[in-house]
């Protein structure tokens, strides 16, 4: 399904404009495909683009929703870093997506439409305090300015793929609101998610001449969801990318409720230690604990130490990861699950953490820490010839062993059960290098 990228343009300081393209495509005689429609949440993040580095600006929230009757699309978006909001709506008809209503809301403007034989609502400045009445005649068919995007990637598209969609776009300067947008040219690519991998994508390019802006859509072949889209506008790049808030691989379900009473409603303990041995020599002492050289090294006070509920849940999120990472990707948890993991810092110098409120369960303990690995090497400096009543007896290499400290990590976990209320368990959490 497809995200209107026009309800950012305001804040990205892009001006919205359509021109008159080739034959044009109209409600009642578009190809459209509903049954590529996917009811749900979506999420896209906007970046502006400085070069090769991505600022993120804003987060775009749509949700889409097709019934019996109606093709609705309802909007949020939300500046970075800021509480202001733009919320918009937009209905057509499902048979033909004639529109049937529009509005949109934010902190400087508000606007409602109504579409029939003729148009009419209101539209108010509230810099200016200027409330302009709308009342237009419809002298031709045509498809709401704000909805179009979400139904391009329901035409039979294939290479070669060209045409043009009149719409209406109101805005209280212009003198005709019904302009039209080009797709000039369709071709095949690839779009590759650092969740769900390589998807093969019809890449769609949008012209607007009046404006001289560009667009490239990344639509997905199969299912027609787009992925990313590009803006290139008054000498910006702006970037789209969808952020798949929809993507879960769990088969077992998550139960916030009893995850959460879990870590906060028992009395049980898990209090440890956290260290590393480092036996990482070099030459003849490789494999070799030495005293004072490769002591314990203790997570530094600070350091986090991580505890997860051991649960079917959180197992499968583990493994699924494991074998993702082959793949080059990862499996993010869900927010949900993310808020039901404990951490606590290591309270002193001997890496000693400590754990309260647990109930009777498995647990799986996390530290990752970093410390200085001192690895002795030794190297022949010279040689002594041993010679006896003149005679020569052998030659002895002459040592000398030297320290060497360099950076080093340590990453430990272990599972951890309370077997029962209110017992306390002590555990070492400890690495051998």
């Amino acid at each position: 399904m497809l995200i209107n990228f026009k309800a950012l343009l305001p804040i990205l300081l892009l001006s919205a404009g359509l021109c008159k393209a080739q034959k044009a495509l109209t409600p009642g005689n578009i190809p459209f495909d509903t049954k590529l429609i996917k009811n749900g949440k979506y999420e896209m993040a906007c970046y502006i683009m400085d070069g090769e580095r991505q600022v993120q600006n804003s987060t775009f929230v749509y949700d889409v929703n097709l019934d019996k009757e109606t093709f609705s699309i309802f909007t949020v978006l939300t500046a970075t870093g800021t509480n202001d909001q733009w919320i918009d709506t937009s209905i057509a008809d499902k048979a033909t997506f004639k529109p049937i209503y529009r509005s949109s809301y934010s902190k400087n403007r508000e606007m409602q439409l109504h579409y029939g034989k003729e148009v009419t609502g209101y539209h108010y400045d509230k810099k200016s305090r200027k409330k302009k009445v709308i009342k237009e005649p419809v002298n031709e068919a045509f498809l709401d300015s704000y909805l179009y995007p979400y139904v391009i990637g329901l035409l039979p598209l294939t290479s070669g793929y060209s045409a043009s969609l009149p719409v209406y776009d109101y805005k209280p300067e212009n003198t005709s609101n019904v302009k039209s947008t080009r797709i000039e040219e369709v071709k095949n690519n690839i779009y590759v998610s650092s969740l769900t991998g390589t998807h093969k994508v019809w890449q769609m390019s949008i012209y607007e001449p009046a404006t001289d802006e560009k667009y490239e859509y990344y639509i997905d072949q199969e299912t027609r969801r787009i992925w990313k889209v590009e803006v290139f506008a008054q000498g910006q790049h702006v970037l789209m990318v969808d952020q798949e808030i929809d993507f879960n691989p769990f088969k077992n379900t998550f139960d916030k409720a009893a995850t959460l009473k879990m870590i906060k409603s028992g009395s049980g303990v898990i209090s440890g230690q956290a260290f590393a041995r480092d036996n990482q020599n070099e030459g003849a002492l490789g494999g070799i604990a030495i005293v004072n050289i490769n002591k314990k090294q203790y997570a530094q006070q600070g350091a986090s130490i991580v505890l997860i509920p051991y649960t079917d849940f959180f197992k499968e999120w583990i493994k699924l990861n494991e074998a993702s990472r082959k793949k080059g990707r990862s499996i993010p948890l869900p927010k949900d699950a993310a808020d039901c993991i404990k951490v606590t810092p290591v309270f002193d110098d001997k890496g000693h953490f400590e754990f309260v409120n647990l109930m009777p369960g498995e647990y799986l303990i996390f530290a990752e820490f970093g410390y200085t690995h001192t690895s002795i090497k030794s190297e022949v400096t010279g040689y002594t010839d041993t010679y006896v009543n003149g005679l020569y007896q052998g030659t002895s290499e002459q040592r000398t062993s030297n320290a060497y400290n360099s950076n080093a990590a340590a990453s430990i976990k272990k599972v951890v059960r309370i077997d029962k209320e209110g017992e306390k368990v002590e555990v070492k959490l400890k690495k051998t290098l």
